[in-house]
């Protein structure tokens, strides 16, 4: 009776195996298994038993549903080394060790989880944890390398605290980031579409920058960074190494993504040049002041009762998508830009497309109630090459999805191994 309802109840939904392997993060485990459930997915838990020290198999087999093993001896009957694996939509292995990553990449199966590894046929998602030295590792980047040059989304660990006292990259990203990931994945696949940025750097900008007047001023814009943001998740979710350079934003990191803090134009402009040196693509979706006031406070500017404020000097400020489309380090990198306009946004927008050099150019209308801080963006994407691409109002994830599918097209093929 229990297999039966069970299956019924699983009957159209998507099949999720939730790898857990043995670290301190396997208990944010337990969150990612109840958001996946929740949302309407199968999920079974295959932990090994190292994770079983941290989180009991009671807990993963109440959450999901679902009977849990760590060994290939339960349940012989049912060949759960083979069949798990054959069944699943989605792998994910949150937390992914160390350990864990080399037996992925080596292809060992000792357990039910790597025994599951082995015969999983549809997208992999790790996500790993561990100390810093043990990613930074030459032979964690080998292994790392390994799995993505196979079609694996192996998502970047987060920087923040570690076990102890330690702090670093290596920590487990948010649950709901990992999600989040998981979710774009399965649509991905579910359109019969595959992760078609792995082993691709690509960096991004997002937010507004500010420009100091004193200690306590500055002129800035009213970009929230949820474009740019989007275009990170997205990108990472089909399988790139993301650098996103963010300016001023308030929004959490994406899973996966290296985030790179800054505040001025000019602190931006050093972050993304650096970053751009080997990158396949770069999307300038920040919203960059175009000047800054010539002369910094020092102290606060004080208000005098009986006088006017002196008149505010502006110099103009670098253009940062400009510099990038004309320096292309990398050959073949492809750079795309968004032009914000307020009036006949078409038009402004073939005008900068020509002098700014670039590959493509997001064009959308913006305004005091549009678009900045908003959740759903509309465009049209200008092609140097003379094409237009209508993105009609919807998320801005939509929005993210078609720059990335028009990058992807235009970048040349990754060299054979």
């Amino acid at each position: 009776m229990t297999q039966q309802r069970d299956g019924r109840a699983a009957a159209g939904k998507p099949k999720v195996v939730l790898g857990v392997s043995g670290g301190i993060a396997a208990y944010k485990a337990c969150e990612l298994a109840r958001r996946l459930t929740e949302s309407g997915h199968d999920v079974r838990a295959v932990p090994t038993e190292s994770a079983l020290h941290f989180v009991g198999a009671a807990t993963f087999s109440a959450l999901t549903g679902h009977p849990v093993a760590t060994d290939v001896w339960e349940s012989v009957h049912e060949v759960p080394h083979v069949r798990i694996g054959q069944g699943a939509d989605l792998v994910v292995v949150a937390p992914a060790t160390a350990d864990l990553l080399a037996k992925a990449a080596h292809g060992l199966a000792d357990d039910l989880l790597t025994n599951t590894l082995l015969t999983a046929r549809c997208p992999v998602v790790f996500a790993p944890a561990m100390h810093t030295e043990m990613w930074e590792h030459p032979a964690t980047q080998q292994n790392v390398a390994t799995l993505r040059s196979r079609g694996a989304l192996v998502i970047e660990p987060a920087v923040g605290r570690l076990t102890g006292k330690d702090t670093g990259k290596g920590r487990l990203p948010d649950p709901d980031a990992i999600f989040d990931v998981c979710r774009r994945v399965l649509l991905r696949g579910a359109a019969g579409t595959a992760p078609d940025l792995v082993g691709r750097h690509v960096v991004v900008s997002a937010g507004g920058t500010r420009e100091p007047l004193d200690p306590v001023r500055f002129l800035g814009n009213r970009s929230s960074g949820k474009q740019g943001y989007a275009l990170a998740r997205v990108a990472a979710a089909r399988g790139a190494r993301v650098t996103l350079v963010s300016a001023n934003s308030a929004l959490p990191d994406p899973a996966g993504v290296d985030v790179v803090r800054v505040g001025s134009a000019l602190e931006l402009r050093e972050a993304v040049t650096k970053a751009a040196g080997d990158a396949d693509a770069v999307v300038m979706a920040a919203a960059v002041a175009d000047f800054r006031p010539a002369v910094y406070a020092t102290g606060k500017i004080k208000k005098k009762d009986d006088q006017e404020p002196e008149p505010l000097t502006l110099v103009r400020n670098p253009d940062i998508l400009a510099e990038i489309s004309a320096s292309r380090p990398r050959p073949g990198q492809i750079v795309a830009g968004f032009a914000a306009e307020t009036d006949e946004a078409l038009a402004h927008g073939r005008a900068k497309l020509a002098t700014k050099g670039c590959d493509l150019l997001v064009v959308n209308e913006v305004g005091e109630s549009k678009t900045f801080g908003a959740e759903e963006n509309e465009a049209v994407v200008l092609g140097a090459d003379g094409s237009e691409t209508p993105v009609p109002y919807g998320p801005k994830e939509m929005l993210a999805e078609t720059v990335w599918d028009l990058i992807a097209e235009r970048l040349p093929e990754l060299p054979e191994e």
